[in-house]
């Protein structure tokens, strides 16, 4: 035996094993004579990690640490309930079956949700939730094909009074409720209309309730099939068809078929039409019926905006005689075609002022705001 623990087999050369065994000690290998009387090589010592001897005789393997699943993570508070208490962990996306009530919960003691939007347009009454010390709860009562979207959930952290989303710990779900007799998701709209611009893709929206079934984009007149090549034109159970580089040729009436164990089905249809102003604040102008008047006459001042189609414009006016004379203000607006079928909104905001006086004259200044900026205008009314 050679030091604590180490036994060396008897063999009949005995010089030739106390070299074997010097030079096992020397190197740190195993060694051990054949019954030849030679020393065999079994093995070096074994790396980090395997089977290692403590002090006790014990013998342990060591285990690399598991990665923790960042997928899994990002999931990890938002919950549905089952029955009998039990919960199921959310994906990416879920299936379910409409008609049954769906509870969502989330762990924290401050949650934001978002859902789909026409739950909060009609104030649903169906939706409902809760927060308790531990969790937020969400319940939707019968469900149906109309509620397919994603539904999200975040822990707010608040520093004082204020209060902001914390998006590291943000978790959402895209919830499917699958009908066959509606394989697309239902619109109040029976008719819309998609804008098409050339600095950026466009999306004809027929999301379907179940992500198996197959979907094709078609015109309507003259009647062809749309290919989704997947580089022009892709498609996403939870967009729709997305048109990357738009052009004037896409324009007309789409829809879409779908097909999923029977009948197909056809979507809502889609106007595409093509956008000629791009977007950025106001484009304005400013026109009075006379910049010269007398005393007595009637003045007319009109504030034009071309803009984005489904962009919002509103006016401001101020003038001369503001809180001292009374004016008549209307604001409207339309879709005028432009150029080779290119589609723009037209705003406008006509001021009528009766009966001039001498308090009427001078810098008439209309105020343009609409979601990508402001723009003002102004003209000077004199008297003759």
């Amino acid at each position: 035996m050679l030091g604590s623990g180490h036994f060396v087999p008897v063999t009949r050369n005995p010089h030739f094993l106390f070299n074997c065994c010097r030079s096992w000690w020397k190197h740190g290998e195993e060694r051990r004579s054949s019954p030849s009387g030679d020393c065999q090589q079994l093995k070096r010592r074994k790396d980090a990690g395997e089977n290692r001897i403590r002090p006790g005789g014990k013998r342990v393997k060591l285990r690399a640490p598991k990665l923790k699943d960042a997928g899994v993570k990002g999931q990890s508070l938002l919950t549905q309930v089952l029955d009998k208490g039990r919960f199921l962990r959310l994906g990416q996306s879920t299936t379910l079956t409409p008609g049954r009530n769906v509870e969502l919960r989330c762990k924290g003691d401050n949650i934001g949700w978002s859902y789909p939007t026409y739950l909060d347009t009609f104030n649903d009454s169906r939706l409902s939730i809760k927060q308790s010390d531990k969790y937020s709860q969400l319940i939707l009562s019968s469900p149906s094909a109309a509620d397919t979207g994603p539904y999200s959930c975040w822990v707010i952290t608040c520093d004082g009074t204020e209060c902001e989303r914390d998006h590291d710990r943000s978790y959402v779900s895209y919830i499917y409720f699958t009908d066959k007799d509606n394989l697309f998701v239902p619109s109040a709209i029976h008719f819309e209309i998609v804008y098409l611009r050339p600095d950026g893709p466009a999306v004809v929206p027929c999301r379907v309730t179940d992500p198996l079934a197959k979907v094709t984009l078609h015109r309507e007149v003259p009647p062809e099939e749309i290919p989704a090549n997947g580089t022009l034109v892709t498609y996403e159970p939870t967009k729709g068809f997305v048109l990357q580089s738009p052009s004037p040729e896409h324009q007309g009436v789409l829809y879409c078929k779908a097909v999923a164990k029977g009948t197909p089905q056809i979507s809502t249809k889609y106007q595409l039409l093509y956008v000629e102003v791009p977007s950025g604040p106001p484009f304005v102008s400013v026109q009075a019926s006379s910049e010269s008047a007398r005393g007595g006459d009637d003045l007319n001042v009109t504030c034009t905006v071309l803009g984005e189609p489904e962009v919002d414009v509103s006016f401001t006016w101020s003038y001369p005689g503001q809180d001292l004379r009374p004016v008549h203000v209307v604001t409207s607006w339309r879709l005028v075609n432009r150029g080779m079928g290119h589609t723009t909104r037209l705003s406008q905001s006509v001021m009528t002022l009766e009966d001039m006086e001498t308090i009427d004259f001078g810098h008439y200044v209309c105020r343009t705001k609409n979601q990508h900026g402001e723009t003002t205008v102004s003209i000077n009314v004199i008297s003759q």
